[in-house]
C-alpha cells in the first residue's frame, strides 16, 4: 500500500492537487535524469566488458571533476565555453531548428579576437578586449546566422549546413593560422601572434579560473529573459510549435529564425574569444578542442532551458576535466570520456519519446487518485 493510500481522507486531495500541479513541470527534470542515469549504467557495462572497474571510473571522475578547489578550477575552466557554446543550439532549438555548428563559430571567433588583438595591441586593455570581444561575436553571429539564412532563402537542412560550414570554419581557421596570420617564431605549432599581456582576461578573485564563467551565466540568464519574458521569444516559441500557424499571424519568421541563430553564434564565437584571451593566448590548433560538440549534449540535456544549461555545463564540465586521469589511471584511450558523452546522447535523443506518454507525469492521474 502507497504511502498516498495511507493518508488520512481529509489529506489525500491537497496532496494530490498538489502532485497533479507539480508532476508536469517534474516531467522535464526526471526524465533526462533518468536518461542520464540509464546512460551511466549503459556506460558501466561497457566498462565491465572491457574489464575496468564503473566504481573507479566514476571515483575518478569525482576525483578530478569535484572533489576539491582544484578541480573545480579545472571544471569551470570548461564551463564558459560549454555553456556558451550550448546557447548555440539552444537558442534556435526554441524555433524548432537543430543547429550543431558551434565548433564552427567558436574557432572563428576565437581567430577574429586574436587577429583584432594584434591589430589593437597599441590601445588600452579594456577598450581592446571589448574590440575583441565584439568582433569575435560579429563573426561567429555571421556564421551562424548564415545557416539561418540558408534555411530561410533556399530550405536548406540547417542540421546538414551547420555540420558542414563547421568543418569549413576549421579548414579555414587552419589555413589562415598556418597561413597569412602565422607568427613567425610558432615553428612546432602555428599559431597566430600572442597577444599582449594587457589583453589577457585574468582569473576571478580567490579562484584560478577566468572571467568566461561569469559571461557564461549572463548569457544564460539574458536568454532566458529573452525567451521567457519577452515578445520576441514568445513569437519564437510560437513559430518553433507550427511555422504555418505564425505566419497566418503575422509574425516575422525569417527574421526570428536568422536572429536567434545569428545570436547563438555571437555566443559561441564569444567562447572563442575567452578561450584566446584567458586561456590559450594566441589562436592555435588547441582551441579546435570539441566544445562545440559537447555543448550539443549539453543544450539537449538541459532541454533548451538557458538556466538548466549552467548546471548541465558544470556537470559535463566535470567530465571532460577528468579524461586525462582517467587515461593514467585505467590505461584507458583519451576518447573513453568521448564515448561515454555519446552513450549519455544517444539515450538522450531515446528518452525524447517519453515526453507526453508517461501518465504519472499527467494532472488527471494525480486528480483521481
Amino acid at each position: 500500500m502507497s504511502a498516498l493510500d495511507q493518508m488520512p481522507a481529509p489529506g489525500r486531495p491537497a496532496m494530490a492537487r498538489a502532485l497533479a500541479g507539480l508532476m508536469p513541470r517534474a516531467e522535464a527534470v526526471l526524465i533526462p535524469a533518468g536518461a542520464l542515469l540509464a546512460g551511466f549504467a549503459i556506460f558501466s557495462l561497457f566498462l565491465g566488458a572491457l574489464g575496468k572497474s564503473p566504481a573507479e571510473f566514476f571515483g575518478l571522475v569525482w576525483k578530478a571533476g569535484f572533489s576539491s578547489a582544484f578541480s573545480w578550477q579545472n571544471t569551470l575552466s570548461r564551463v564558459g565555453p560549454l555553456a556558451l557554446a550550448a546557447l548555440c543550439v539552444a537558442l534556435p532549438a526554441r524555433l524548432g531548428l537543430v543547429v550543431i555548428g558551434g565548433e564552427g563559430a567558436i574557432v572563428l571567433g576565437g581567430l577574429a579576437a586574436a587577429v583584432t588583438g594584434t591589430v589593437l595591441a597599441g590601445l588600452p586593455g579594456y577598450p581592446a578586449m571589448l574590440l575583441m570581444a565584439v568582433a569575435a561575436m560579429i563573426l561567429g553571429g555571421l556564421w551562424i546566422g548564415a545557416i539561418g539564412a540558408l534555411r530561410i532563402r533556399r530550405g536548406v537542412n540547417e542540421t546538414i549546413a551547420s555540420l558542414l560550414m563547421a568543418y569549413i570554419a576549421i579548414a579555414l581557421f587552419n589555413h589562415f593560422v598556418e597561413g597569412p596570420f602565422r607568427d613567425p617564431a610558432s615553428l612546432n605549432k602555428p599559431s597566430t601572434a600572442p597577444l599582449a599581456e594587457t589583453l589577457r582576461v585574468g582569473d576571478m578573485p580567490f579562484i584560478a579560473t577566468h572571467w568566461g564563467v561569469v559571461a557564461a551565466a549572463l548569457a544564460c540568464l539574458l536568454c532566458w529573459v529573452l525567451i521567457d519574458r519577452t515578445t520576441l521569444g514568445f513569437a519564437a516559441r510560437i513559430a518553433g510549435d507550427n511555422v504555418r500557424a505564425a505566419q497566418v499571424q503575422g509574425l516575422p519568421v525569417a527574421r526570428l529564425v536568422i536572429g536567434f541563430t545569428a545570436l547563438g553564434g555571437a555566443f559561441a564565437g564569444l567562447a572563442g574569444f575567452y578561450e584566446v584571451a584567458a586561456v590559450h593566448g594566441s589562436a592555435n590548433a588547441s582551441l579546435i578542442a570539441g566544445y562545440g560538440y559537447t555543448g550539443i549534449l549539453v543544450a539537449f540535456l538541459a532541454r533548451h532551458n538557458p538556466l538548466a544549461i549552467l548546471p548541465v555545463a558544470i556537470l559535463l564540465g566535470g567530465f571532460e576535466a577528468s579524461s586525462g586521469l582517467v587515461q593514467r589511471r585505467m590505461d584507458l584511450p583519451d576518447a573513453t570520456i568521448l564515448v561515454f558523452e555519446g552513450i549519455v546522447f544517444v539515450i538522450i535523443l531515446l528518452s525524447e519519446a517519453l515526453y507526453g506518454r508517461l501518465r504519472i507525469f499527467t494532472p488527471g492521474y494525480w486528480e483521481h487518485r
